[in-house]
């Protein structure tokens, strides 16, 4: 019996034995690390030495260099363009000034160009006035010019002699026209222009009067009137 046990031992028919050495979870962690290191460092090794073989390294210090010189003058040209952009920020402002004051300057030459022409209008209005002989009233200085379609623009001075002693005048004045009516002679009837009058030397009267568009004004009479309606004074402009 003992005998069959130990040729069915060793014999072909015998059962299959595995030889495995045991070793603990964190023995196994740590040599998995460690060759997880080792594959990094020898990876950045690789890296490294493939750098210097072309040359990357040595060209790193210029580089840096080259950086900080661009860095640097890209900081001067901010610089000088803000300084420029000041000096045209207050020269913009200068000449907006500038322009301002030419302005008020050409409004205020116009204006007294227009204070010149009115003043030399009166000069020419008063010039043609000459003094009346006796007592009474008189008109003077008459003008009337077209002021736009269908208007007639006018300008009269009468005067009271008689010394600063006289009484005061009180009555109207009118204006009537007339010329041509569709090519017919024309007499308006009605007053063109009438206005009250209370003075004692003189008064200067202007206005405007209307016209037709049909009508072509000839002639252009101012009659002064008192205040019982006598005229006492007139006089006659031909256009």
């Amino acid at each position: 019996m003992r005998w069959k046990l130990i040729r069915r031992r060793l014999s072909i028919s015998a059962p299959r034995m595995a030889v495995r050495s045991h070793r603990a979870w964190p023995l196994r962690w740590a040599l998995a690390a460690l060759m997880l290191g080792f594959s990094a460092a020898l990876a950045l090794w690789a890296f490294e030495f493939g750098r210097n073989i072309a040359g990357l390294n040595h060209d790193a210090p210029q580089a840096k260099q080259a950086l900080a010189q661009a860095k640097q003058q890209i900081e001067e040209l901010i610089r000088d363009r803000d300084a420029a952009q000041s000096v045209a920020n207050s020269a913009d402002s200068m000449i907006k000034a500038e322009r301002v004051t030419q302005q008020r300057l050409a409004e205020q030459v116009k204006s007294l160009e227009s204070e010149n022409l009115a003043l030399k209008d009166d000069l020419g209005f008063f010039e043609r006035l000459l003094p009346a002989a006796g007592d009474g009233l008189s008109v003077r200085g008459l003008q009337v010019e077209p002021s736009g379609p269908g208007q007639l623009r006018f300008q009269l001075l009468i005067m009271q002699q008689g010394g600063r002693n006289q009484a005061e005048f009180k009555g109207r004045v009118e204006l009537m026209l007339s010329g041509l009516q569709d090519g017919r002679p024309w007499v308006d009837t009605r007053a063109a222009f009438q206005q009250a009058l209370v003075f004692k030397q003189y008064l200067r009267v202007e206005g405007v009067m209307p016209t037709s568009q049909h009508t072509v004004v000839k002639k252009v009479q101012v009659r002064v009137l008192d205040e019982m309606s006598q005229v006492r004074a007139t006089q006659v402009l031909q256009l």
